[in-house]
This record gives C-alpha cells, sequence and structure tokens, in this order.
C-alpha cells in the first residue's frame, strides 16, 4: 500500500527553449532527471506549493509558476515511505542561469545531485538518464515555441499513471 502525496513542479524555459533539471537519485528508481519541485505543504495550493519548491532547490525568488503543462502520478519511495505521488506541472519563463544562494541542505535532503539546463536536442539523448516525468520531451516540444513567443494557448494533458522503467 502507498501513501498519497501531492506535489508540483515548474518547467523553466529560458528563451532559446531550454529548460532547468535536477539530477536526483531515488532508492525505489534510482538516478533520474526532474524538474524543481516536491511535496504540498498543508494548505497550500499546488501553484503555491510549486513557487515555494522552485525557490527552495533553486534560489530563484523572482519566478512564478505559469500556466499548468500537465498533471501525473507515478510511484516511489521518499524518505523511506512508499508512495503515489500526484504532481501539477507548471510552465514559467526564466534566464539561463545556475541556482543562486546556499541550496546544499536542500539538495543534501532530497539527495539531489547536479543540475543544469537541458535543450531539446539534450532531451531527445536516448542515452541520458531517465526523465520524470519520461513524456517531457514531447510536452515541452508541443508548448515551446508558441508559449515563449507570447503566443497560443496551453492546454494541459493529463497523463494519469505512469508507471517506473
Amino acid at each position: 500500500m502507498r501513501t498519497p502525496r501531492r506535489a508540483a513542479r515548474t518547467a523553466v524555459l529560458e528563451p532559446g527553449g531550454s529548460v532547468f533539471l535536477l539530477r536526483s537519485d531515488n532508492s525505489e528508481v534510482g538516478v533520474h532527471w526532474n524538474l524543481p519541485g516536491g511535496g504540498i505543504e498543508d494548505g497550500e495550493s499546488p501553484t503555491t506549493g510549486a513557487r515555494r519548491e522552485l525557490w527552495e532547490e533553486t534560489g530563484w525568488t523572482d519566478l512564478a509558476p505559469g500556466p499548468l503543462l500537465c498533471t501525473w502520478e507515478h510511484d516511489f519511495t521518499w524518505h523511506g515511505i512508499p508512495v503515489r505521488q500526484h504532481e501539477h506541472i507548471y510552465l514559467s519563463r526564466g534566464p539561463r542561469r545556475g541556482t543562486v544562494g546556499d541550496v546544499s541542505a536542500v539538495h543534501t535532503a532530497d539527495r539531489i545531485l547536479d543540475s543544469r539546463w537541458w535543450t531539446p536536442e539534450d532531451l531527445a539523448d536516448p542515452a541520458a538518464d531517465p526523465l520524470w516525468p519520461p513524456q517531457l520531451p514531447e510536452l515541452l516540444a508541443a508548448v515551446r515555441e508558441d508559449w515563449l513567443a507570447g503566443r497560443g494557448t496551453v492546454i494541459p494533458v493529463e497523463l494519469g499513471y505512469v508507471p517506473n522503467r
């Protein structure tokens, strides 16, 4: 039996179309790349949780979650507890930069190993560590050009439950 957990993440895209990802290690699913974000605290909305998590993991205080990109569910073990996590993933525009300030305590606690910007070509590399969600390259490709240019509307995608690979 898995414990339900709510979470929110932010896909930060820079003007050239690259996305900022964190490399994490999890006892159940191993090393993978994911968007900044994490658990929603009691009383928080998904957007408030996404903003707080973005700040905690990157130090960026000047970005806010924009439109909802997708929702999905997946299983993993969080600090020794098997969870089924329901995530909201939002889009945000931001400058290409590294983390700001000292985020090392959060990275250590959450087993975040690294961070970097990924181009669309990087996302398509089959030799790369797994992505969370695995559909991230396709989701971003569907909105990248128009949304970054301020054209079009983002229609959220419900991915449902996605099993670990």
